[in-house]
């Protein structure tokens, strides 16, 4: 057996999860993560408006998100757009809202007020579907027996049936960088809803579909009158999984 050296030069590596708190520690880098989990690409200057902070306050803010991983940055011509590094990062931050403790914001118009209805009740989450619609999505799955537990959430066969008789591919094997089926923990309903391949390819489908609208410049969703009529007939989702005004209320802290 060779002797160990202590004089011998050594390194090994292990996460530094202490840089990633890091990262999210500041409200302002928090905010534009959060605003990201909308899936899009945001140049800086939108994203110093909606942060309401200097342009080049921000950009010290997301050189710093580029260089630790939790957005990706790219160039169109002149100007510089960044987004969330990937599912992996979106899936991250919405845990991690959810383990977060709630801290109290003023509610300055009616506006303000239906708007975080609308969040709480559906919205996007990265590429799949969260808020109470999200939640309602999950559970109705599972009581159905569609989705099951192994090590974690999985597809059952009767649940990769009633996709094929949707029509909405099963994303097949997992591929390297995403997993098949996941869930994330929901910020607004601190339960789980659905993400992975499969959330995304139902999202895709009950969006191509008009089961749902997604608003311009938000992440909110509002569910038809054509995506009520599925969501009941395939799902059996309640009318308060359908309707924001009737979306189950957060948690107090």
């Amino acid at each position: 057996m060779k002797r160990w050296d202590a004089d011998q030069e050594s390194v090994a590596e292990t996460p530094d999860l202490a840089a990633l708190a890091a990262l999210l520690a500041d409200r302002t880098r928090a905010a534009i993560c959060m605003a990201l989990l909308d899936g899009g690409a945001w140049t800086a200057g939108e994203l110093a408006e909606y942060a309401a902070v200097a342009p080049s306050t921000t950009t010290e803010h997301l050189n710093l998100l580029v260089s630790g991983g939790l957005l990706a940055e790219e160039r169109r011509g002149r100007r510089r757009y960044v987004r969330l590094a990937g599912p992996e990062a979106a899936e991250t931050l919405e845990n991690l809202a959810g383990l977060a403790p709630y801290r109290r914001v003023p509610v300055r118009s009616l506006a303000e007020a239906n708007h975080r209805r609308a969040l709480h009740h559906a919205r996007t989450c990265y590429d799949h579907i969260a808020g109470a619609l999200g939640v309602a999505i999950v559970e109705a799955m599972s009581e159905r027996g569609l989705l099951g537990r192994d090590d974690g959430p999985v597809l059952t066969a009767a649940g990769a049936a009633w996709l094929t008789g949707l029509g909405v591919p099963d994303a097949g094997p997992p591929a390297a960088h995403r997993a098949h089926v996941r869930t994330c923990l929901d910020w607004t309903v601190r339960r789980r809803h659905l993400s992975g391949a499969v959330g995304a390819a139902l999202y895709r489908h009950a969006l191509e579909h008009g089961w749902v609208v997604k608003a311009v410049a938000t992440r909110i969703l509002t569910v038809t009158a054509a995506g009520r009529t599925a969501f009941r007939a395939q799902l059996g989702l309640p009318d308060e999984a359908l309707f924001p005004s009737l979306a189950l209320a957060p948690p107090r802290a």
